[in-house]
């Protein structure tokens, strides 16, 4: 994942992100649910996909029910840090690779709010025409940014209206992996470079097997037609929390696994997804001023 690719909804990370919101929508059929995304079911019937996603619990889906919990654990401890920040005083938001994140359309936002989605051009078409033909509107002021984010998306944004005098919430939800180190430094910087003081930054943190291609991981991932040696740089990376702390933000970390328990929920054990998913976590960072 060296060049700019300009991939859509049913290739590559798009399939990702189709991926997630299929997680939501089996999610959001649960009555015991963590998240309520009325939105994610029509995202995936929409998208046409070579690969079979479920819409519903009626749908049979073995290997996205394995991770369904760690996708509604995740989603719901996301929303609820979206949640702390606007109470206590942010007013702007940026979502980094935000696919077909709905948060925008389903949160319970503060008044004035402002959130801007960053993501490929086409991912970002596809959501707005399937939410604008269900008559589904923002609820709160958003902006939609479709940029490559290994391209100059800071630029973008501050086009876009993105105030760099106001604290900013930002969330880097199932990104970090596919980056390569120089991009995710380069954004880490951008990020820095684009906070103001009291600013909040969450980062979904994940190691993934050394050695991918012949990990129980990968061979789950070809059966959706992913290949995640196409996807993932195989290098080593540091960890962000050190890149952060030098450029003044404090950090702390939980973990998915922990997180799941608070919410009764446990996550995969298998030799396949378990590792990987027992072994992410939620990497906060607070800009001190």
């Amino acid at each position: 994942m060296t060049a700019l690719n300009d991939w859509d909804i049913a290739t590559g990370v798009g399939v990702t992100a189709l991926a997630v919101a299929s997680g939501r929508a089996l999610e959001s059929a649960r009555n015991d649910r963590l998240v309520e995304d009325p939105h994610a079911a029509d995202l995936v019937r929409a998208a046409e996909s070579p690969i079979e996603l479920p819409s519903s619990p009626a749908d049979e889906a073995p290997l996205l029910d394995r991770m369904a919990d760690y996708m509604a654990v995740r989603t719901r401890y996301f929303d609820d840090w979206f949640a702390e920040a606007g109470a206590r005083g942010v007013r702007q938001a940026v979502i980094l690779a935000s696919g077909l994140d709905t948060r925008t359309f389903r949160g319970d936002w503060p008044e004035g709010f402002r959130l801007f989605e960053v993501d490929q051009p086409k991912v970002l078409e596809f959501k707005d025409s399937v939410l604008d033909s269900e008559n589904v509107r923002p609820r709160c002021e958003r902006h939609s940014i479709g940029v490559d984010l290994r391209a100059d998306w800071a630029h973008e944004l501050e086009r876009a209206g993105f105030d760099a005098e106001l604290p900013t919430a930002w969330l880097a939800e199932g990104l970090f992996p596919y980056l390569p180190a120089e991009a995710e430094r380069d954004l880490l910087d951008s990020v820095r470079s684009l906070s103001a003081p009291g600013s909040r930054l969450m980062i979904e943190h994940a190691e993934l097997p050394e050695d991918l291609g012949n990990s129980r991981l990968n061979e789950i991932a070809l059966r959706w037609g992913i290949d995640m040696t196409e996807l993932v740089p195989g290098e080593r990376k540091p960890d962000p929390a050190e890149r952060l702390r030098p450029a003044g933000w404090s950090t702390s970390r939980e973990s998915f696994t922990d997180i799941a328990e608070r919410h009764g929920r446990q996550l995969p054990a298998d030799e396949g997804l378990g590792p990987v998913l027992r072994n992410s976590c939620a990497l906060s960072a607070r800009l001190e001023g």
